[in-house]
């Protein structure tokens, strides 16, 4: 077996055909634009990059054939969050062999070590974790944007290798063709009319308050329940917004506020994979208008709720229930959507997990996000519930 570090143009295009060919005949997967990969591993698009580092390779077999492939990352901003320090590896594809998948772990994990790390998190994203975060071992039906799909023998893999569950993430789908029960709405349409709350959609007009509010709330919900957190910048979101501008619908993506504080958000998109599930990847010129043919067509039934938070003074309140009433509310004129996947939701965070099923959502796939320890005589430790 020969394993390649990626370093040029023709490397760059050969680390984004591995996918295509472990999947080859799989028909529910769907390849991720090639220009959204690549973009993960350029430092000119990637914030990441400024506090971190990444590697990847592919692998070949004695037949010149490609077999796998893997990437590994360093986020020097986590250092100090762990019992030890923490690298992460993703992106992993490969043939069902373990002599192969070992090997490219091999790889990652030796990397890793270069950069001081002793213990390697994975299959992670380097980035943000509403992206390509954990391996899906249950629910193998169609991937949403951004949201892991993997082969069933992968799960085997990676435990055979020695990685251990580090938690367990469940995505939630709502089937909107169907009432939502009344008992819920009820409770939450009273929140959402409560006089001290205010809840405001997204407009591209406010995108400058839009963006200013919404870290505001992002940083002060997640900095109460993680240790390593850093908080997120304006321009993350401004590149996001831009990325996505093309399939954003306004009142997909929600604000609330308490006497005029930005006290909670909610993100949604509507699911562009079922664009992207006839592209192959490529968006040349013909499969541009292809996209915005499908687009015109309401190709797009399913939306994919991307995160949901609320500042702590403000939790156990309801106002993740009356976002979910107003989006509600929204699709009532919007009936070509069918569904939407909410994804993903910890093991660790009970409480909102708790609110999606109180919608009426049901528990449809499970993914895992595994740790693997160098020193294999060190006490393993999940990651802790939140209260």
């Amino acid at each position: 077996m020969q394993i390649t570090e990626v370093k040029s143009k023709a490397h760059k295009a050969t680390f984004l055909d591995v996918a295509r060919k472990i999947y080859k005949n799989n028909n529910i997967w769907v390849c991720p634009p090639d220009k959204d990969i690549n973009s993960i591993f350029d430092p000119k698009e990637n914030v990441f990059f400024s506090h971190g580092e990444a590697c990847r390779w592919f692998l070949k077999n004695e037949k010149n054939e490609l077999i796998g492939r893997v990437a590994a990352f360093v986020n020097h901003n986590k250092m100090g969050s762990d019992d030890q320090p923490t690298g992460g590896m993703g992106f992993f594809e490969c043939i069902d062999n373990e002599q192969a998948a070992f090997t490219l772990f091999n790889t990652a994990k030796k990397w890793l070590q270069s950069k001081n790390m002793e213990a390697m998190d994975g299959p992670i994203n380097f980035g943000e974790p509403d992206k390509y975060w954990g391996l899906l071992v249950d629910g193998f039906t169609h991937p949403s944007y951004e949201i892991p799909y993997n082969h069933e023998y992968y799960q085997q893999l990676f435990e055979n290798y020695g990685f251990k569950t580090y938690y367990k993430q469940e995505g939630f789908h709502l089937d909107i063709s169907k009432p939502i029960d009344e008992r819920f709405l009820k409770i939450a349409r009273w929140v959402a009319q409560k006089p001290e709350y205010e809840f405001k959609h997204f407009t591209w007009k406010e995108q400058e308050k839009f963006v200013n509010d919404f870290c505001s709330v992002y940083n002060e919900a997640w900095a109460s329940f993680k240790e390593d957190f850093k908080p997120m910048q304006p321009e993350y979101i401004h590149k996001t917004l831009k990325k996505a501008k093309i399939i954003i619908e306004e009142e997909f993506v929600w604000l609330a506020y308490n006497k005029g504080k930005p006290i909670a958000i909610y993100l949604m998109y509507p699911d562009v994979n079922q664009l992207f599930k006839h592209l192959n990847g490529k968006l040349h010129f013909i499969n541009i208008l292809r996209f915005f043919y499908l687009k015109k067509k309401n190709t797009m039934t399913r939306a994919r709720g991307v995160l949901m938070g609320v500042v702590p003074k403000f939790q156990s309140l309801g106002i993740e229930s009356a976002f979910i009433y107003h989006i509600n509310e929204v699709m009532k004129h919007k009936p070509h959507y069918k569904e939407i996947e909410f994804s993903w939701v910890g093991d660790f965070n009970p409480k909102m997990r708790k609110i999606f099923i109180s919608v009426g959502s049901k528990s449809a796939k499970h993914y895992i996000t595994y740790r693997y320890l160098f020193d294999r005589e060190k006490e393993f430790k999940r990651f802790p519930i939140m209260s």
